[in-house]
């Protein structure tokens, strides 16, 4: 059974662990400044682009293109995580130790709001758009569409990324972490959004002041990175794979 670790104070205040916090801050930051601005520009180019099948097409291959790059230029540092939900994922596989991945929550958190503040000062102050439910879909509905999307890609970044047995299919872990992210929007973008990553839907509402329905974009996460983490760390990792604590 994978172990979980809650970690020692000197490794997560060492200076490589001060390296990786920065390396999540940046890597967050140019995430959410590419998705969310690709969907600032969409609306400002047309006029309905919430219904308009173009939008969602443009904005999902635009975050996966950002996530891959995000990943990527992480990867050696941090791990690339991006996300609050992958943390978790990979903290309850034993992947990373609950302490440094408090830290890697806040970094991941202040570089979402950072994107968020310079996209409103670099647009004149267009809107920042919030993730929400579409009319007709339940909050229920949201989460678990949330819970199904992230188990997907967290999974997909065990089994690319921080599988010991991975072999070469770590050097295209990026990629595929990108594809399941713009494909998974795909889907749930006219349903829940398709966040799949709290911190993408916390730096907007904390800009817009929007928070309405941002819990759907916690629970939802947290609870499809958690299964994927305990499934694949408890069935497909052997036991005796250490945990990490600043890398996958």
């Amino acid at each position: 059974m994978a172990r979980i670790a809650f970690g020692r104070f000197d490794d997560s205040f060492s200076l490589g662990s001060f390296k990786a916090y920065l390396a999540e801050f940046i890597s967050t930051l140019l995430f959410v400044f590419a998705g969310v601005g690709s969907a600032i520009a969409y609306n400002k180019l047309t006029s309905d682009a919430a219904l308009d099948p173009t939008g969602l097409v443009a904005v999902a291959i635009c975050h996966g293109f950002a996530l891959f790059v995000a990943v990527s230029v992480g990867a050696n540092i941090s791990g690339g995580h991006v996300n609050p939900a992958v943390t978790f994922g990979l903290a309850l596989g034993g992947q990373i130790t609950i302490l440094t991945g408090i830290f890697y929550w806040i970094a991941q958190l202040v570089g979402s709001i950072a994107a968020c503040f310079l996209l409103k000062f670099v647009t004149a102050g267009l809107a920042i758009p919030v993730h929400g439910v579409a009319a007709g879909v339940g909050a229920i509905e949201g989460v678990v569409m949330e819970i199904i999307i992230t188990f997907g890609l967290v999974y997909t970044v065990y089994a690319t990324a921080a599988d010991p047995k991975k072999g070469s299919l770590g050097t295209i872990a990026p990629i595929a972490i990108g594809f399941i992210v713009g494909a998974n929007i795909l889907v749930a973008g006219p349903f829940s959004g398709g966040s799949m990553n709290p911190a993408r839907s916390f730096g907007p509402a904390v800009v817009s002041g929007d928070f309405s329905g941002n819990w759907i974009y916690w629970v939802g996460p947290l609870v499809g990175g958690g299964i994927a983490g305990l499934v694949y760390g408890n069935v497909f990792i052997h036991s005796d794979h250490s945990p990490l604590s600043n890398d996958y």
